[in-house]
């Protein structure tokens, strides 16, 4: 029977294995991107505090108008932590906590590449998760760039355009998306080998007595090449495989609109979300306002502003989607202190004239499905118990890397030693 699950690990393997390798090796470089790009730029993010207060948002916007003539900002991010900078979303991007899990972003644009300071990567990976369950649609990122303003006076401290980054060129390969849906395929694919390749590496691996178990569960480092390349695959595959199946599994979640729907069904929870709730558009107001001008005449972000401060005051921060035409509301979402995850937000919808919520719903009035589908990310990412998970799946996802190497090597060893037994044996017949 061993055989039969060996041919199976082996075939698998050397189909998927550079792909996996791939995926591994870019995931790992994914694990601390947030932390990354912020010591790259810190000027970017943070600022010193000063006691004075921090200007209002239309001084502010209007740095950011000065500083890109002609760009229409999207949405506004605020956070409470006095060194850090204030983030526009210009025109073709969403500002993070929009839309919730099992849509096309979670904590974002709807339902990958987080909030928490979070990374572009993440926040591109939740964008294209697909619209009530969708994946696929709105890959690559956000449309338009993010600009970052200092709080206290009004200068642009940095742009940040996801798609010339560093850690856009790792999520695309990271996801296939450089190979358009055929490349997204190829990855999701493979990875559904990966876990066929873990749970017959698990029966293979499988000691039948107590010393073979010993030999298993640690590396022979006095042994030779070949032994010790043999335990870096059998003992650290032994050790990650639990984790190397968890984020497989929850990868797929960014692969297969099908599975994303099979969470939904599971839970018994609907996948489509309601449509967000209009503002009552004044008298008159209709003709006189652009489609393409969000909140004048009505009321003002600082204004929205100040009404959420007043109903939700200690949040980690404030994501404002500004109305799109003169019948859409002001989108608000919150990140409570001490929330299960960096985007288990709460959001509002207010109308744009007169500030009355039209709509709320906290991170617990989610469906279950939703709140299933949101752990995903945190999960994938490693972000889930913050530092430590993420050194986990840094280590976790290294070693993912080695082992289609070093079981390339293990075979290689085997045919040589196959082959150098079939000559001994068509020597002794001669």
């Amino acid at each position: 029977m061993k055989i039969f699950f060996r041919n199976i690990h082996l075939y698998l393997s050397l189909v998927s294995g550079l792909i996996i390798a791939v995926v591994c090796l870019t995931g790992a470089v994914l694990v601390f991107e947030k932390e990354l790009e912020q010591a790259w730029h810190p000027e970017r993010y943070f600022v010193k505090p000063e006691q004075r207060p921090a200007l209002p948002l239309t001084l502010l916007s209007s740095a950011v108008t000065h500083y890109k003539p002609g760009a229409k900002i999207s949405g506004v991010k605020i956070y409470t932590d006095p060194t850090r900078t204030v983030e526009f979303s210009l025109a073709g991007s969403s500002p993070e906590g929009g839309k919730k899990d099992g849509q096309k972003s979670e904590g974002s644009s709807a339902g990958h590449r987080e909030t928490k300071a979070s990374g572009p990567a993440q926040e591109v990976a939740a964008r294209s998760e697909g619209k009530g369950g969708k994946g696929g649609k709105g890959e690559g990122g956000p449309g338009g760039p993010k600009v970052f303003v200092n709080p206290y006076t009004g200068a642009v401290t940095g742009e940040l355009n996801y798609r010339e980054t560093f850690f856009f060129t790792m999520m695309a390969l990271h996801r296939g998306m450089v190979g358009g849906p055929i490349g997204k395929l190829v990855v999701g694919v493979s990875t559904v080998m990966f876990l066929l390749i873990i749970g017959t590496g698990l029966v293979l691996w499988w000691p039948a007595t107590r010393k073979a178990l010993q030999q298993r569960v640690k590396v022979k480092w006095s042994g030779g090449w070949k032994r010790v390349n043999h335990d870096l695959h059998i003992v650290l595959g032994f050790y990650s495989a639990l984790f190397l199946f968890v984020f497989a599994f929850t990868g797929l979640a960014w692969s297969f609109e099908w599975f994303n729907k099979g969470i939904f069904a599971i839970t018994n929870s609907p996948m489509q979300r309601p449509e967000p709730p209009v503002s009552a558009v004044p008298t008159g107001a209709v003709a006189a306002l652009p489609q393409a001008a969000p909140a004048a005449p009505g009321l003002s972000p600082d204004a929205v502003l100040q009404l959420v401060l007043r109903q939700v005051p200690q949040a980690v921060y404030y994501s404002l989607q500004l109305p799109k035409d003169a019948s859409a509301s002001f989108k608000v979402a919150t990140l409570r202190r001490g929330a299960v995850y960096e985007n288990a937000t709460d959001e509002m919808f207010l109308d744009q004239y007169t500030g009355k919520v039209l709509s709320q719903q906290t991170y617990e009035q989610r469906n279950l499905g939703q709140r299933v589908r949101g752990m995903f990310k945190p999960v994938h990412t490693g972000a889930v118990f913050g530092w430590p998970s993420k050194i986990i799946a840094l280590v976790v996802c290294v070693l993912g890397f080695t082992f289609p190497i070093t079981g390339t090597i293990m075979w290689l060893n085997r045919l040589r030693k196959a082959n150098k037994k079939q000559r001994k044996l068509v020597g002794a017949v001669a």
